[in-house]
């Protein structure tokens, strides 16, 4: 990958810790080796710190929520929660400080370390602004009016808050884009009740996974979800979904979002016809609703979804 200018990635199942363990090779079991997302792990070995996912709806498509949802999630892709600093069983060391150092930690006095899991939500102002200033470059450049910063910063006080100013900072820069601030809970519900209004969201890791995957159910389901990991230097894109392992070997599952992937890459690449005439081909499959995959309520092979749309690039 380093050779190259951008990458594809496939759809993988990314498994917990100990079902992965579970499957390890006989001659592999007992080692001590500990699965990691390969995914994860490529936007940190990159610092692919933009995880931008469009939410956009296809006229035609059956899974629509409304027609007129165009959304694009910007999800910070390095920090936060998935940054994976874990303990359980907590070492003392650990258990110890942060019992000298927070008062709300002699609610868990007496609990045994090895009935203790401790995950770190570890967020720095270098990441929420490169983020923040990633979305509204983007809405700028695109014509878009609005930026959401999406936190919960009334409960999370100190990282939700360092998000919050930080995008304030930020959007001071850009004088023709609105920044508009909501919580994670209320955004979950108003993405129900009015998608419409939005145009660019912009969240830390976790909260950012969340509302990409409820926006792109708006447009369709994870069959449509593609989603580029940008960094300063370089990009993989990926459909968001899994391997979906129980559909092994019925070819049915949509290409759809993999082909938008693919999309996306082009457009990075500079290729701006290309990924509008491969956009424009999935956007006239769809419209016609003659080829559907079994998610659209059709009967037509993932191959066949695939070079219908072929055919009209």
């Amino acid at each position: 990958m380093r050779r190259t200018d951008c990458a594809l990635f496939g759809a993988i199942t990314s498994k917990p810790k100990d079902e992965a363990a579970r499957e390890l090779t006989p001659e592999l079991q007992g080692k001590g080796f500990v699965y990691y997302s390969p995914i994860v792990r490529l936007r940190q070995e990159f610092d692919l710190y933009v995880n931008m996912r469009p939410c956009k709806a296809y006229a035609g498509n059956p899974l629509n929520y409304r027609d007129d949802v165009d959304l694009v999630v910007f999800r910070e892709n390095t920090e936060g929660l998935y940054a994976g600093v874990e303990w359980s069983p907590v070492p003392a060391a650990v258990y110890d400080c942060l019992m000298a150092n927070h008062k709300k930690m002699a609610a868990f006095a007496g609990v045994p370390l090895g009935e203790l899991a401790i995950s770190t939500r570890i967020m720095t102002k270098r990441a929420c602004e490169r983020i923040v200033r990633a979305a509204f470059e983007y809405a700028g450049k695109k014509g878009r009016k609005s930026v959401t910063v999406v936190e919960k910063p009334n409960v999370l006080r100190e990282t939700g808050g360092l998000m919050v100013r930080t995008a304030r900072e930020v959007a001071q820069d850009y004088p023709g884009v609105e920044l508009w601030e909501t919580n994670i809970d209320a955004m979950a519900m108003w993405l129900v009740k009015n998608p419409q209004d939005y145009d660019i969201l912009v969240a830390e890791n976790m909260f950012g996974d969340i509302i990409s995957d409820e926006a792109a159910q708006l447009v369709g389901g994870l069959g449509f979800a593609c989603a580029g990991n940008i960094g300063d230097d370089y990009a993989v894109f990926e459909p968001t979904h899994g391997s979906a392992p129980k559909y092994a070997g019925q070819y049915k599952v949509n290409p759809t979002a993999m082909l938008l992937a693919t999309r996306m890459m082009l457009e990075y690449l500079g290729e701006e016809d290309k990924a509008a005439a491969l956009e424009n081909a999935v956007a006239a499959v769809i419209a016609e609703g003659k080829v559907r995959t079994y998610d659209m309520g059709g009967k037509n092979s993932t191959l066949e979804m695939a070079e219908a749309v072929a055919a009209r690039v």
